[in-house]
C-alpha cells in the first residue's frame, strides 16, 4: 500500500470530504510530526483514501470510511511514552479525537465507532462495523509503512545500490 497521492484528483472522495478539509481544526494537523516521517494530516488522508478506496471495491459505506479514517486522529498532542503508556495513548487518543471530532460536525454512529475503535488490537473493544476494521487495519499498515519506509530506502541505497546511479 503506497501513500495516497493523488486524493486531490478523485472528485467522489473529494467531496465526502471538502468540508472537513476547510476547518483549521483539520489543517493544523499539517504541523505535527506523526510516525517520525509524515504529519498528522498527511497520515489521516492517506487513512482515509485508502479506506476509501477499499469501501468502493467491497460495497462498504465509503462516505463514513472517508470521514472517519480522515478524523481519526484529530488530536493535537505530541505523546510521550515517557508520561503515557502505549495502551494509555490508544484509549486516550482515540476518545480525545472523538471529542474533537464531534464538536467540527455530526457524525454518524459508524463514523464515531470508526475513530474511536481505530485502535482496536491496542484497546479491548473490537468494532462494531466493517468499516471500523478497515480503518483500524489501514491505519496500522500506514503507520508501520510511515515510521520504516524511509529508513528501508535508505538502506536499499546504501546496501543494495537500488536508486542511485
Amino acid at each position: 500500500m503506497k501513500k495516497a497521492l493523488n486524493w486531490q484528483q478523485d472528485t467522489a472522495y473529494v467531496e465526502q470530504v471538502a468540508d472537513l478539509l476547510a476547518k483549521t481544526e483539520v489543517q493544523k494537523l499539517q504541523q505535527i510530526k506523526h510516525h517520525i516521517h509524515s504529519n498528522r494530516l498527511e497520515h489521516s488522508l492517506s487513512v482515509s483514501y485508502h479506506s476509501y478506496l477499499i469501501g468502493q471495491k467491497h460495497h462498504l459505506n465509503t462516505r463514513a470510511l472517508a470521514r472517519g479514517g480522515l478524523l481519526h486522529d484529530l488530536f493535537y498532542y505530541d505523546w510521550d511514552p515517557k508520561q503515557l503508556s502505549f495502551r494509555q495513548h490508544a484509549d486516550l487518543h482515540s476518545q480525545v479525537a472523538l471529542n474533537n471530532a464531534q464538536k467540527l460536525t455530526n457524525l454518524t454512529p459508524m463514523e464515531a465507532d470508526i475513530i474511536v475503535k481505530h485502535m482496536f488490537g491496542a484497546t479491548m473493544i473490537p468494532p462494531k462495523y466493517r468499516e471500523s476494521l478497515v480503518v483500524n487495519l489501514v491505519d496500522d499498515q500506514l503507520a508501520v509503512q510511515e515510521a520504516c519506509e524511509p529508513k528501508l530506502i535508505e538502506w536499499r541505497k546504501k546496501f543494495l545500490h537500488v536508486g542511485t546511479n
